[in-house]
């Protein structure tokens, strides 16, 4: 017996010889009669089941080759179009109640710092105090620590070049601060321009505005030299002075973090637990797509338009705010497209691929 597939799929019998013993005679597939016996055609039946199942389940690889922008077969796919709408950008931070909290000033200009003999304070000033300057082009740019609070370090070398945005002078605030802890994620979300700090006190006061202090970029130790030994006059009987050491603390390093005051009127209390919620920036009828349908999430990114004959591209976009569940489409889109969700991202890595060679005794 031989057996062929034609181009419509359909197995057709070419040649057959029926056994000589054991016929029997059957109505099939429309012969009139066919003799065959009782073994064999149970097994041509088991045959063409099974060519049938593989001939129907098997994708053609040369329709998947013409098509290698559409989706997988079977694969479900949500879509999504860009909307327009008012979007604010809100950071939300787990702080405590902090007694003389330290922060960081930076400098406001790329120059060269020049740090001012700073004497310690016998109270609480009630004025600023300089305690340097950053040069450029010949003039000066007086570096001041705000009422209230003391000088407690120099972040860098004196006369170092520094770069605008650079801590550079450690303070320590004299009462009660909120001190809130940025981790890495938010990082890039939360930037010196803020529009607006609101902290609320566990089971306490709040929420109330509250004014930041200084930088929330992490600081190095601070460090504060000994004041300068008088020269001794030979002729003179006396003893030389003694000189003390600096009453003075440096201070130590911190992460990132954001520090700030509570109005005068609010009642705190130091290891309170809190709540700090930063507003960094706000924007009106802006283009916005959900987190879930962009790769990236600051700067540049990419979404993944289906066009109308469901095929798909990857295109680079420009990022703006984000609010957690929607972040702004500045450009790149008109809003008119298509887009998948979730949207396009690195393949898993495999178990053992680090880059280089498989582990031994496996492929």
């Amino acid at each position: 017996m031989e057996v062929s597939m034609t181009k419509g799929g359909i197995f057709a019998i070419t040649h057959f010889r029926a056994p000589a013993t054991r016929l029997r005679s059957i109505p099939w597939a429309g012969f009139d009669r066919l003799d065959l016996g009782v073994a064999p055609v149970r097994r041509l039946l088991s045959l063409f089941t099974a060519l049938g199942l593989l001939a129907g389940c098997t994708p053609s690889s040369a329709e998947e080759r013409a098509n290698p922008s559409l989706a997988e077969r079977g694969t479900a796919m949500t879509t999504v179009k860009p909307a327009r709408q008012d979007l604010t950008n809100r950071v939300s931070l787990t702080g405590k109640v902090q007694l003389g909290p330290t922060f960081g000033l930076v400098a406001p200009i790329d120059g060269e710092v020049r740090y001012l003999d700073v004497k310690a304070p016998t109270s609480t000033p009630t004025k600023p105090t300089k305690v340097a300057n950053v040069w450029a082009n010949g003039k000066a740019t007086p570096i001041e620590v705000p009422a209230g609070a003391l000088f407690t370090g120099r972040l860098v070398d004196d006369r170092s070049k520094v770069t605008a945005g650079m801590p550079i002078v450690s303070a320590k605030y004299v009462g009660y601060g909120i001190v809130a802890d940025i981790d890495g994620s938010q990082a890039y979300q939360i930037s010196d321009t803020l529009e607006s700090v609101q902290a609320q006190i566990k089971s306490g006061p709040g929420p109330f505005p509250c004014s930041v202090l200084g930088t929330l970029a992490a600081l190095p130790a601070g460090t504060i030299p000994e004041p300068k030994q008088p020269t001794a006059n030979p002729s003179a009987s006396a003893p030389p002075p003694v000189v003390e050491k600096n009453p003075q603390q440096p201070s130590e390093s911190t992460g990132m973090r954001l520090v700030c005051v509570g109005p005068a009127g609010a009642k705190l209390i130091n290891g309170a637990s809190a709540t700090v919620e930063v507003v960094t920036a706000k924007a009106s009828n802006v283009l916005v797509l959900p987190v879930e349908a962009v790769a990236g999430s600051q700067g540049q990114g990419q979404v993944e338009v289906v066009n109308a004959d469901q095929t798909r591209e990857v295109r680079q976009v420009t990022l703006g705010l984000s609010d957690g569940k929607v972040i702004e489409i500045k450009s790149g889109l008109t809003g008119d497209e298509t887009i998948a969700v979730p949207g396009p991202s690195l393949p898993a890595a495999k178990p053992n691929q680090t880059g280089g060679m498989p582990f031994p005794g496996k492929s």
